[in-house]
């Protein structure tokens, strides 16, 4: 038996801020129960939900050294469809009424994390073969591993896979702080090691200390592979050679089913469509839109930023829904710039414009379910599951033709009759109306084509488990 523990600063059901928590919450449930035993550890955040919190059993507690300082660290424990969660516990670090503070609190935040799963792995005697690590939350897990464990025994023979799910988050600060948050050795914080452009970087540690380094998809592998997406790290990326690899990450089909979904108002499958239509009844009517079946309604469920393509969905917005019969319906939160222009939109046109500032996954499964089309014009697009969440619900993509986009969304084909979304290649307005326009038409005006391009999404396969297979090949071939 192969024992893979997983760290991460979030995973569902316990906590999320966005897609790492769905991939580390799901993806170690598809692992072969024969040959692998998972574990996840995640820190214990005052702002999780309490119907979580009071089914956490105390394990153990101990004091550790974090550089001059002597640290309390709690180990508490759940076991959640069949996996068993640690939660790493220091209520000066994790509490709050989010999982994230700072810049310049997290650093030290994350340091300590990193050091007290290492810690716990001893306390609860659990040696893992492979340390799977998730972001620059957790990049300083093979730095302390490999610089201050290793003539451990206990810590000897353990690899570590970081996986990186949007190279843009690094992590970085101040050198001498990180030094005096971390005890770790003066030459670890030179260009061979953590340091990056004068600064201390905990990515860059995962890239280098790691023994492996995955991503969300393989053309995101490529594209931070050069200077045009590599952030500044593409040399370091580079120099790992092939030992970077791209995995596309899966969605759970349990959750996201339209046959069992309980959060939407209608179920429905492949073969009749008819549960679709109320899906979209009910959003127009909770939305406050005209319940028209006719109209075309192209939804965004979306941090509201740069990356996520918001400036280009400004620019083109006021045409499209003075030209078209078009409704847009927009799910999230983000810069307060986006959020006011589409407030801004939804009241000069409340009869096609609806913006829901906030967060609600109930409401999210209704935009999947109930829109015509799903917008992703990004920026740069590790992987993206929201796409693959709404071809689930035969919700037809329009994307931009980058990352994980371009291998997740086949540009349709009027000739040929295939293809799963319409797609566009420049980041410009311009392309991004043109596929919406394109989209709309094929919706009005070649029905049955759409009605097949609904069909190809739905019969499309993102689950883990073709992931999860292509992960094991990886553990297999480290341990």
């Amino acid at each position: 038996m192969v024992n893979i523990v997983y760290a991460t600063s979030e995973a569902v059901p316990f906590i999320k801020t966005g897609g790492l928590a769905d991939v580390v919450g799901s993806m170690p449930r598809y692992l072969s129960k024969k040959k692998y035993k998972a574990f996840v550890f995640l820190p214990k955040y005052q702002c999780m939900d309490e119907k979580y919190k009071k089914n956490l059993k105390f394990v153990c507690s101990f004091y550790m050294d974090l550089a001059w300082r002597k640290q309390y660290v709690g180990v508490l424990e759940s076991t959640y469809e069949g996996i068993k969660y640690y939660f790493i516990d220091n209520e000066y670090y994790f509490s709050g009424d989010k999982p994230y503070n700072m810049i310049h609190e997290d650093v030290e935040k994350f340091s300590f994390f990193s050091k007290a799963i290492l810690e716990a792995l001893f306390y609860l005697n659990l040696k893992p073969d492979i340390i799977h690590c998730n972001d620059w939350q957790t990049g300083l897990i093979p730095v302390f591993l490999k610089e201050l464990y290793k003539e451990n025994k206990f810590y000897q023979n353990i690899k570590t896979i970081f996986t990186i799910h949007n190279l843009n988050f690094q992590g970085r600060w101040n050198i001498q702080a990180i030094q005096d948050a971390t005890g770790l050795p003066e030459y670890v914080f030179t260009d061979k090691g953590i340091e990056a452009y004068g600064e201390a970087n905990y990515l860059k540690g995962g890239l280098v200390y790691s023994d492996y380094v995955t991503t969300v998809s393989p053309s995101y592998a490529r594209d931070i592979c050069t200077p045009e997406g590599g952030v500044g790290l593409d040399g370091v990326l580079r120099s790992k050679g092939n030992h970077v690899l791209g995995i596309i990450n899966g969605i759970d089909y349990k959750i996201y089913n339209p046959e069992r979904d309980k959060r939407i108002a209608a179920n429905f499958d492949k073969k009749d469509l008819t549960g679709k239509k109320k899906n979209k009844k009910e959003l127009q009517k909770m939305l406050n839109l005209p319940e028209k079946k006719e109209t075309f309604v192209v939804a965004m469920v979306s941090r509201m930023t740069d990356q996520k393509g918001f400036d280009l969905v400004n620019y083109v917005l006021e045409s499209l829904v003075n030209d078209l019969d078009i409704q847009f319906v927009f799910l999230g939160t983000g810069e307060n710039y986006y959020e006011n222009s589409l407030k801004y939109f939804h009241n000069k046109y409340p009869n096609k414009v609806s913006a829901y500032i906030g967060y609600n996954e109930q409401i999210a499964h209704k935009f999947y379910s109930g829109a015509d089309a799903f917008l992703m014009p990004s920026l740069f697009e590790p992987c993206g599951l929201s796409q693959l969440m709404a071809m689930r619900y035969g919700t037809v993509p329009i994307v931009r033709e980058t990352g994980g986009l371009i291998d997740t969304v086949e540009p349709y084909n009027e000739y040929e009759n295939t293809g799963t979304g319409f797609t566009f290649a420049n980041y410009n307005g311009e392309e991004l109306a043109d596929a919406i326009r394109y989209a709309y038409d094929v919706y009005n005006n070649h029905k049955k084509m759409w009605s097949n391009i609904v069909k190809r999404d739905m019969e499309s396969d993102f689950s883990w488990k073709a992931s999860a297979r292509m992960y094991e090949k990886l553990y297999e071939s480290l341990v």
